[in-house]
């Protein structure tokens, strides 16, 4: 029997070092960082619930409605006030995007069509961005909020790109897309033009990018050549944590872990862009 234990780290930048915050026996995923740098938000089997950055006390269950099979893919308005997510539905099982208060209540459906994964929420929180399946094309998409009009931005003939995130200034969107053979960090303006590829490994297939809040750097996770197909993001995987500049330039590896899927697959930045939140994994065999 297999237990995973997970271990919420944080990332300084100006010392290029990195701690464990708290350890948990069992699977935990994408820590958010809160605006107010107070807490980090994480799910787990379904749910989502809120700690404190130092790890201190027991971490705290978000009341969510009727949104109690969420994944990874979950995002905190700018504000600070609510909470977006993707909650796999009773009807067909499908993911679909829901808000709820962040600190807990009902959750409103906010895309009645699945699949849909939740990625980014631009910061004037006017627009949603995500992936979605629409017919055989898993393909980003954005969807203005007030008058709920969805507009895809690539194509599935290019191959699956995920992971779309604004970046702090609401003027762009980052994602990865395996368009040009390995997956690879992109770019684009926020209403789909100017798709930019912003890294060329040869040897890693890099998803996620997240942008630090003064919109400086980039950080995001890959995996190496071989280890998965390029349009795979799995768990228990050796993988690097690497960042960049938001301008371009070649990426640093700067953390070599276990882990893989659930490690970063959201922002979670500090709110003055000095530090950052993952997960590690480590499996026991009992």
């Amino acid at each position: 029997m297999e237990r995973v234990i997970s271990k919420i780290e944080i990332y300084d930048v100006a010392t290029s070092s990195h701690r464990v915050v708290r350890e948990f026996p069992f699977l935990l995923e994408a820590p958010n960082w809160s605006p107010d740098g107070k807490y980090l938000i994480f799910n787990s089997n379904g749910r989502l619930y809120r700690m404190n950055v130092d790890g201190s006390g027991e971490p705290l269950l978000i009341e969510s409605g009727i949104a109690v099979k969420c994944n990874n893919d979950h995002v905190i308005s700018s504000d600070g006030k609510q909470i977006a997510v993707s909650h796999h539905t009773a009807s067909d099982g499908n993911s679909r995007i829901y808000v709820f208060p962040f600190e807990g209540g009902e959750a409103k459906e906010v895309t009645p069509i699945g699949p849909s994964y939740l990625h980014g929420w631009s910061p004037d929180m006017k627009q949603m961005a995500y992936c979605a399946f629409r017919g055989d094309a898993h393909v980003v998409h954005t969807l203005d909020l007030e008058t709920g009009i969805e507009t895809a931005h690539t194509k599935g003939e290019d191959g699956l790109s995920d992971g779309p995130e604004y970046s702090p200034c609401g003027k762009y969107i980052w994602f990865n897309w395996v368009k040009t053979g390995l997956m690879q960090v992109w770019r684009m303006k926020a209403d789909g033009s100017e798709q930019t590829q912003m890294t060329f490994d040869e040897d890693l297939n890099s998803w996620f990018p997240h942008v630090s809040p003064d919109g400086e750097k980039v950080v995001f996770v890959a995996y190496h050549k071989g280890d998965l197909k390029p349009d795979e993001h799995l768990p228990n995987k050796n993988v690097v944590l690497r960042m960049m500049s938001a301008n371009g330039g070649e990426p640093k590896t700067i953390v070599e872990l276990f882990g893989g899927q659930g490690t970063i697959n959201v922002n979670s930045w500090s709110p003055d862009s000095k530090q950052f939140a993952y997960v590690s994994y480590e499996v026991v065999v009992e």
